[in-house]
């Protein structure tokens, strides 16, 4: 399953990015080689023209010396034209899975964001910490969320409805509903609350004039 977020979300967030690139001074290849992000990738998202994934816009912001949560405006601060106050719908399914970001606070050297989560049984997400982060925070309101780690040896735990974990784990691992009939009457269908440090990046500003 592609882990990219929906395309309006996309284009808004490519305005943001080269509006700041802009006031940074940095040239496209400059930010490409801070970020880690191919100079045609970064045209394309600045063009609104591609659908990248959240780790991509991550890479880009963290250069920025931002976060993802400022470009699509939940965190209160220089929202952009049109971000709702209620969150932003970032990721989503044709089966009805979704992901939204609710809101999001700036604290030195993380962003703290929490999100709403409703995955469909054969639907899941697959997410990578940054190292040195923060343990995730989760709390399932309905249903059964399985937290399946890459990593070699290590076993998928399973949280209930009413419960919590925190995702200790610092490889990537996947998300999705446990299927069949739950003790709460759900059938394959999990909603759940995510809550998240993401590191805040500071740009190195290039040496010289950069060309647009």
């Amino acid at each position: 399953m592609a882990e990219r977020i929906r395309p309006e979300v996309a284009v808004a967030v490519g305005r943001r990015i080269r509006a700041l690139r802009s006031e940074g001074g940095l040239s496209v290849a400059q930010l490409g080689e801070l970020s880690d992000v191919s100079r045609r990738m970064l045209t394309q998202i600045e063009l609104g023209q591609a659908n990248p994934s959240l780790a991509t816009v991550d890479r880009i912001a963290s250069a920025l010396g931002t976060t993802f949560a400022a470009l699509v405006g939940v965190t209160g601060e220089d929202a952009p034209e049109g971000a709702s106050p209620d969150g932003v719908l970032v990721w989503s399914t044709p089966a009805g899975s979704w992901a939204y970001l609710l809101t999001a606070v700036e604290i030195e050297p993380y962003a703290v964001e929490m999100w709403k989560w409703h995955l469909v049984a054969g639907d899941t997400y697959r997410t990578s910490p940054d190292p040195g982060t923060p343990d995730t925070m989760v709390h399932v309101l309905r249903g059964t969320l399985r937290i399946r780690p890459d990593a070699e040896g290590a076993a998928p735990v399973e949280v209930a409805a009413s419960a919590s974990t925190r995702v200790t784990d610092r490889s990537a691992y996947l998300l999705e509903a446990v299927p069949g009939e739950g003790a709460d009457g759900t059938s394959g269908e999990t909603d759940f609350m995510f809550v998240v440090m993401v590191p805040r990046g500071s740009v190195r500003r290039p040496v010289g004039p950069g060309a647009g």
